[in-house]
């Protein structure tokens, strides 16, 4: 912790002369003293502490329930004054004789029924802000203020302890209170630093684990709710509501292979395989209480699961601390702190270490969006919309009943700035996946007519979202070469994915909502209707070059009624296990990145519920033990086959062979890699009928083997395919001069290559 240049210390410029004179004068304005008993004094270091008054050296000290009061010399331990109790509630003072300046010091304190014991004074420390930093906060340009504000064990003349800052500019008085304290905000008011608005205290001997809260007044005096730390890094358990004091991260990571390399594993040319985790309920301990495994236990189970499935990222439902289970962390409150409901933050950085190691990628969801209302969060944090908009049309979601950030305030973005560079610095998470972009986009976003308010040019776009989404990509990617952005937006927005400079938002990739919105409704068809549908397989490609893709079958898609995955598919219990396999075999081969939530790996019949563990036990059946070996081939095929990912952003690297075979439900294409990487032809059929012989173009002739079948045996299929090669013919079809007869499975998806 930076300190700016001490206060100069209080100095005996008068001489001693006066003093016996003056031993009868009051040493502290009736006023002062009732305003700091009132816990209402904004300017608590102009009283407390060893203060020049009256000529001489004045002590003074707020300790509720002490029963006497001196002040020690440092250096000597020897008693230089007693101070005497000046209000009931337990303002002491005291004259300080035979010293004509500032000296270091103690307060010895004797409690109801305890042995005297010797305090360091917090007013007796210099400012915890340097000058510097006070210049950048006050700018709103500070995008390491997580290294400075918060709570921070700290050294301070040789005294361990922990220095308390933040920011509350329109507040009259703030103090941090806690366990060290008795949560008494009499004991700890707090400094003002007056440029930036930031309030803060340095605590002799408050360490690590100490719980704390910041007591804050209103500007008009009014006592508010007992808020959390806005920077806290570590936070009580749910539902319990304190901070906790704890430093920054340990910075011993084993990840520099991964780290330096980070870059081409996440380029757009690159195969990237998501699986999103809630980490709460994929797996949890029933004879221990049902509980959650902690972030340790994760790295040794569920890093190992994924690599062996063969995704390239794990991708996190929110992690930053939030009060209620149900909403998943989407609505958080300690922005920079990793949930504790799985261990400590150091615990949280081995288990992106572990990932790193086992060369799996991690992202994690983040949400600048909105906060909740929660009475201990960010909502009129100084008795004023600090973080929010103050006029609800802006400033209140309705269908979330959660607050918005108020973009266009430069310490609210710069607050949201620096916590996106925080994650990827203090924990090397790969890329943020940023939640509900359109809400941000969009000034009516879910609105009535009459419930939002026009820009300045009349529009509907919010432009301080607009700039702070640019500023956040740009910072990003200009400061962790290697980590990317993900938006989550579902609306047509021009350029998501495209570089801020071009006039994008600068997100690397973007999901494709309406790819997973049009098929799903395709596959929930009965097979006999899906000639009626045919199209909604294919719309997708016609925008799917537009932005760097990723194709999301995601978390909402099995929630809040809407079943699970293989509970969407039609049929009976061997066709809907059959059509998601089908389904797999098209996603897998389709252009863009992939990221399927957990349980569809291996066809959970139960809706996600964040409460309970995913089932497991269905494993011992084979048709989800067939489904979970589907999806590892997939994934492992995807990977080592250049022609399935290296142009999934590139429209060079797609071809229709059949997209209108509206009476047979089936499709087929051809996907293309660079110069030399040998071709990849998919045929999908999705009705649940044998078709032998059925003639594709292909490329160029010689045999072609069949690499991926969804309908395998093992699979849980009925084994129907092309068990040897085929041998293209010179029977021009579809446009080519070469052509093969295939047989195509019931409800399958057959992958060829050149054999």
């Amino acid at each position: 912790m930076a300190s700016e240049t001490k206060t100069p210390r209080t100095r005996n410029t008068a001489g001693r002369g006066k003093a016996s004179a003056q031993a009868d004068a009051p040493l502290t304005r009736p006023s002062d003293i009732a305003a700091i008993v009132e816990a209402r004094h904004g300017d608590p270091f102009a009283v407390l502490g060893l203060r020049e008054a009256d000529g001489g050296l004045v002590a003074r000290a707020m300790l509720p329930d002490a029963e006497a009061v001196e002040v020690i010399d440092a250096a000597d331990g020897s008693s230089v004054a007693s101070l005497t109790r000046a209000h009931e509630a337990g303002f002491f003072e005291g004259r300080v004789e035979g010293r004509d300046r500032w000296f270091p010091y103690r307060l010895r304190v004797a409690w109801p029924g305890q042995q005297p014991m010797e305090l360091e004074d917090p007013y007796r420390f210099p400012a915890v802000l340097g000058d510097q930093d006070i210049h950048y906060l006050s700018e709103g340009t500070h995008l390491e203020t997580w290294k400075r504000l918060g709570a921070h064990p700290h050294q301070m003349e040789g005294v361990e302890g922990t220095a308390f800052s933040v920011w509350a500019p329109n507040a009259s008085r703030v103090a941090v209170v806690g366990d060290f304290n008795n949560w008494d905000g009499r004991r700890h008011p707090m400094r003002l630093r007056h440029g930036p608005g930031v309030w803060e205290i340095f605590l002799p001997g408050v360490g690590e684990g100490a719980r704390y809260k910041y007591e804050i007044k209103g500007p008009n005096g009014q006592h508010l709710p007992l808020k959390a730390d806005p920077y806290a890094f570590y936070a009580e358990q749910p539902p319990a509501q304190a901070s906790v004091v704890a430093g920054r991260p340990s910075s011993d990571w084993n990840d520099g292979d991964w780290m330096a390399g980070r870059a081409d594993r996440q380029a757009i040319d690159a195969p990237i395989s998501i699986y999103e985790v809630h980490l709460g309920s994929w797996q949890r301990v029933p004879d221990e209480d049902n509980r959650y495994l902690t972030y340790d236990e994760l790295a040794d189970r569920l890093v190992p699961y994924a690599r062996d499935m063969g995704f390239t990222h794990i991708q996190l439902m929110p992690v930053s601390e939030y009060p209620f289970d149900g909403s998943w962390g989407y609505q958080p409150i300690g922005l920079f702190a990793p949930t504790s409901r799985y261990g400590d933050p150091d615990a949280f950085r081995r288990f992106v270490d572990r990932c790193h190691t086992e060369g799996l990628g991690l992202m994690i969801d983040w949400v600048p969006g909105h906060f909740p209302t929660d009475a201990h969060g960010l909502g009129e944090f100084d008795g004023t919309h600090l973080y929010e908009h103050a006029d609800p049309r802006q400033g209140f979601h309705l269908d979330w009943n959660t607050l918005i950030y108020n973009y266009g305030r430069t310490e609210v973005q710069n607050f949201l700035l620096a916590n996106a560079l925080y994650w990827l610095e203090e924990f090397h998470i790969d890329g943020l996946r940023v939640d509900a972009v359109a809400s941000m986009l969009y000034l009516d976003y879910s609105r009535p007519a009459d419930q939002w308010v026009p820009n300045k040019f009349g529009g509907r776009e919010n432009l301080e979202a607009i700039d702070f989404l640019k500023r956040m990509n740009s910072e990003v990617f200009g400061r962790h070469p290697g980590a990317t952005t993900v938006a989550e937006e579902s609306t047509a927005w021009p350029g998501v994915s495209r570089p801020v400079y071009t006039g994008g938002l600068g997100f690397g990739f973007k999901w494709n909502m309406g790819w997973m919105h049009d098929t799903l409704e395709y596959m929930s068809q009965d097979p006999i209707h899906r000639r009626y549908h045919h199209h909604e397989m294919t719309f997708g490609l016609l925008y799917a070059f537009s932005e760097n893709f990723v194709l999301p079958l995601s978390h909402d898609e099995v929630v809040h009624g809407k079943g699970s995955m293989i509970g969407k598919m039609p049929g009976d219990e061997w066709q809907k296990f059959a059509n998601l396999r089908a389904y797999y075999g098209f996603m897998w081969t389709h252009p863009g990145k992939k990221l399927l939530f957990m349980g569809g790996e291996f066809g959970q019949w139960g809706e996600w519920n964040h409460n309970q563990s995913l089932d497991w036990h269905l494993l011992d059946a084979l048709p989800h033990r067939g489904m979970q070996q589907l999806v590892r081939d997939l994934n492992h095929l995807y990977r080592g086959t250049p022609a399935l990912h290296v142009r999934d952003c590139e429209s060079e690297g797609f071809e229709w062979i059949e997209g209108g075979d509206v009476e047979n439900s089936v499709y087929a294409y051809v996907r293309k890699g660079r110069d030399g990487d040998p071709p990849v032809v998919v045929a999908c059929s999705f009705t649940p009928v044998p078709r032998h012989g059925y003639r594709i173009g292909v490329p160029h002739g010689g045999a072609w083997r069949e690499v991926l079948n969804t309908d395998r045996a093992d699979y849980g299929g009925s084994g129907v395919g092309n068990p040897e090669p085929v041998t293209a013919e010179p029977t021009p079809w579809h446009g080519r001069d070469q052509s093969i007869g295939v047989t195509l499975p019931p409800l399958g998806t057959v992958v060829l290559m050149p054999a």
